[in-house]
């Protein structure tokens, strides 16, 4: 029986490209890099970040370039970036559904929890939420996996009881990693195919979809 549902923040509950988006371009060129402005990086969006920023540059992520992209990144992320994201339709109202169907919620996301809580706080989904949980600044638990294994701990939350949502891979594989059954929604940043080769247990097109298989 599910008790537990984790879900991830970019792509499930808010739509970030605006800030995401916005913010890497301002880090790279803080780095002499300059992307043409129609060359699409929503494929950043959920991944741990100084990764892709270190795939945009063709370095190694321990290279500095990516770590002082990553530093110009938050230095606009910090203060204008986060709070241009809208909430997904029905999302406030689907949160409130589960925990009144008494289910615990965590907020999982590979964003920096200092971030993290702030926007859910900005849009008013923290009250929904037993605990919120993301990764450090200093890159630990960015790896999805990583993140749900601390949540298991800190909350001494048995898998079998736990149901991950998210959009991307890293959501399925990380949730896979422990053993729990993942639901992938199909209006965040994951293509089609991405799902289709990390096969979640269900795909749902609406947040509010959720309802129907917990």
């Amino acid at each position: 029986m599910i008790k537990n549902i984790l879900i991830d923040l970019d792509g499930t509950l808010t739509d970030p490209k605006v800030g995401i988006t916005t913010s890497a371009r301002y880090g790279l060129n803080k780095v002499g890099y300059s992307l043409p402005a129609e060359t699409n990086i929503d494929w950043i969006i959920g991944p741990p970040l100084k990764a892709s920023l270190a795939k945009i540059l063709n370095v190694a992520v321990d290279d500095d370039r990516a770590e002082q992209a990553l530093l110009g990144y938050r230095e606009r992320f910090a203060i204008t970036g986060l709070f241009e994201n809208t909430v997904f339709p029905d999302v406030q109202t689907t949160l409130a559904v589960l925990q009144h169907q008494g289910f615990q919620l965590f907020l999982a996301t590979a964003k920096p929890i200092i971030y993290a809580r702030q926007i859910m706080q900005h849009f008013e989904l923290d009250q929904f939420f037993t605990e919120l949980y993301g990764s450090e600044l200093n890159g630990d638990r960015t790896n999805k996996g990583d993140l749900i294994a601390y949540i298991l701990e800190q909350q001494q939350l048995k898998s079998t009881e736990c149901l991950m949502v998210g959009d991307r891979e890293h959501d399925i594989l990380g949730a896979r990693r422990h053993g729990i059954e993942t639901i992938a929604v199909e209006y965040g940043y994951g293509s089609p195919e991405e799902l289709d080769e990390a096969q979640p247990k269900v795909r749902i097109q609406q947040f509010s979809q959720l309802l129907e298989h917990v």
